[in-house]
């Protein structure tokens, strides 16, 4: 089975989380990615704990369905070689700072030269332009600079560290896949390439979908616990008597009046989101007294058969046996070399025309070199002359 994008050929030069997460929906999806890595500067991803059999399982899984090649890009050959794979392979994704890809011979302008079809998506921390561009980072810096940890957290503790990386993945990566699409439909149109340029500062600012619109339209500066969904209402998490949470989302009254009947305290569907900071606070204070009197299991069953935006916090092994995760599928087999599959996250995007099924975990360093090499008209005596001189691995 070919997936909706099996069309697409993408030449991936990203390292570490946010492109290879954007390449690996594109791989899902039938896209054929092919990874050029240095053979001196591991990618920090194959070694990152924990391991299964040896591989980074970080590794295993962001780097499925993709073919690996390892060229030395300071060698001459290997800057060639990539000039012969963009005639076929026209979208590229990279996320260097801005510049280390033209000093390497391989930047957009250069490679736009040959093909003039490229697409070139850069996924950056700050953009190709202003004056943080060349300016290193992380996740936790896009979402500090970007205004999003300032009413993310509580006013007692202060910020805190998200549990998935928002800015790299919601920031980078997806973005990085909306905006490549969206210049392969304006390709076909035109029959003209671009180069895409994805800031995860700005994207991750672009996230500020509700509380950024208050600020800009009506001056309202948010702030920690002082927005309706930050914890500045009753839509908030609940401690169990035995230390457990859960997640309560009544906000409508439906769901209110079957909440606050659930916990035996009908009387108060009525506060529902007062617009007064006090009324919240107090509300929030009966609403915990009520969930300290049982323990976890005990709400689990009183809200199982409710519809009433109400949930327990489940734990990551939780999650994976919960039945509606099990129902859609979003845990599959991946095949892999010398012994057998490897659970995985699958691909939560559905088709009704269905997916290609996992081919393989992500490979090893190299892997495919000899192969690609092949395909691209090298004989195994040049092959074994470029690995000896140290231009591919």
């Amino acid at each position: 089975m070919q997936g909706p994008l099996s069309s697409l050929k993408v030449l991936d030069f990203s390292t570490l989380l946010p492109g290879p997460f954007a390449s690996l929906l594109l791989a899902d999806m039938g896209a054929e990615v092919l990874r050029v890595e240095s053979p001196s500067r591991m990618d920090l991803v194959r070694v990152l704990p924990p391991h299964d059999g040896g591989v980074s399982a970080s590794h295993a899984y962001l780097n499925r369905n993709k073919r690996c090649i390892a060229l030395d890009l300071k060698q001459a050959e290997a800057v060639e070689m990539v000039k012969q794979l963009v005639a076929e392979y026209d979208i590229v994704l990279e996320q260097f700072r801005p510049g280390v890809m033209d000093k390497l011979g391989v930047g957009y302008e250069a490679l736009k030269a040959i093909n003039p079809r490229l697409i070139y998506v850069s996924i950056t921390g700050y953009g190709q332009s202003g004056p943080y561009k060349d300016r290193a980072g992380h996740d936790i810096n896009y979402l500090a600079l970007a205004g999003i940890a300032s009413y993310t957290g509580r006013r007692e503790s202060g910020p805190l560290p998200l549990g998935i990386q928002a800015a790299d993945i919601a920031g980078g990566s997806l973005h990085g896949v909306i905006g490549l699409l969206a210049a392969v439909i304006q390709r076909q149109a035109t029959g003209q390439g671009q180069q895409v340029d994805i800031s995860m500062t700005d994207c991750a600012f672009s996230l500020h979908g509700m509380a950024g619109a208050g600020y800009l339209a009506a001056g309202v500066e948010p702030a920690m616990e002082n927005q309706a969904l930050n914890g500045g209402s009753f839509y908030d998490y609940y401690r169990t008597r035995d230390g457990r949470w859960f997640s309560v989302g009544s906000l409508e009254p439906q769901f209110m009046q079957q909440f606050c009947s659930a916990i035996g305290r009908p009387e108060l569907a009525a506060r529902g989101l007062s617009q007064k900071p006090e009324d919240q606070q107090a509300l929030k204070r009966e609403i915990e007294i009520e969930f300290e009197k049982r323990d976890f299991a005990e709400w689990s069953q009183v809200f199982a058969g409710l519809d009433a935006c109400v949930e327990p916090m489940l734990n990551l092994s939780e999650a994976v046996e919960h039945p509606q995760i099990k129902a859609r599928g979003l845990v599959t087999d991946v095949p892999r070399v010398g012994s057998g599959p490897q659970a995985q996250i699958a691909c939560p995007i559905k088709f009704s025309s269905g997916l290609p099924a996992p081919r393989h975990i992500g490979a090893t360093l190299g892997a495919h070199t000899s192969e690609v090499l092949i395909e691209l008209g090298y004989n195994a005596e040049q092959i074994a002359q470029l690995k000896a001189a140290k231009v591919v691995a």
